[in-house]
């Protein structure tokens, strides 16, 4: 009988998905963990500021109740820190330049990961002055992964180009 080793990538990915499971989100719950020379330097979940109230212990989603129908954007209705902030507040910097962010987000209605999931542009401008160099995302239930390259966020900055107002 083979025994098949998984990937360093999706290894780390799966830590990212067990960091998941301690978020507070009644939507959706992002796990991610920031790597550097195969060390793993932090993690974080999606969770509400230390000492508030979390939306699982109130038994309702702010963001859902103040903009039912909004469903990108609409982050300062939200309780939850996200997971890229909980894993940079908790690193140094200068054990951060150069890293890898591995992300899982996971939808709490079906179980599924998160499709097309991605750092909103909050979390893209931190993890660009935290100096992470790219960001992997879990993409389905196989071994599927996307990387992002973080110097294309820096070249291609997508709010020059928008036309709208919507939150991001």
């Amino acid at each position: 009988m083979e025994i098949k080793r998984v990937d360093k990538t999706n290894y780390y990915l799966s830590i990212a998905e067990a960091v998941a499971g301690r978020g507070t989100c009644l939507r959706k719950n992002y796990g991610c963990i920031i790597v550097n020379n195969d060390e793993i330097i932090s993690t974080g979940y999606t969770g509400a500021p230390r000492g508030r109230k979390n939306c699982i212990d109130i038994g309702t989603c702010t963001k859902k109740k103040l903009l039912p129908d909004m469903r990108h954007g609409g982050y300062d209705a939200c309780r939850s820190v996200h997971a890229e902030q909980n894993a940079i507040i908790s690193a140094s910097r200068k054990d951060m330049i150069g890293s890898s962010l591995y992300l899982v987000g996971i939808r709490k209605d079906t179980g599924e990961y998160e499709e097309e999931a991605n750092a909103c542009q909050l979390c893209r401008k931190m993890i660009i002055n935290a100096g992470i160099k790219e960001v992997i995302v879990k993409a389905n239930n196989e071994n599927g992964y996307n990387v992002i390259d973080v110097q294309d966020w820096i070249e291609n900055d997508e709010l020059l180009e928008r036309k709208d107002n919507l939150l991001i």
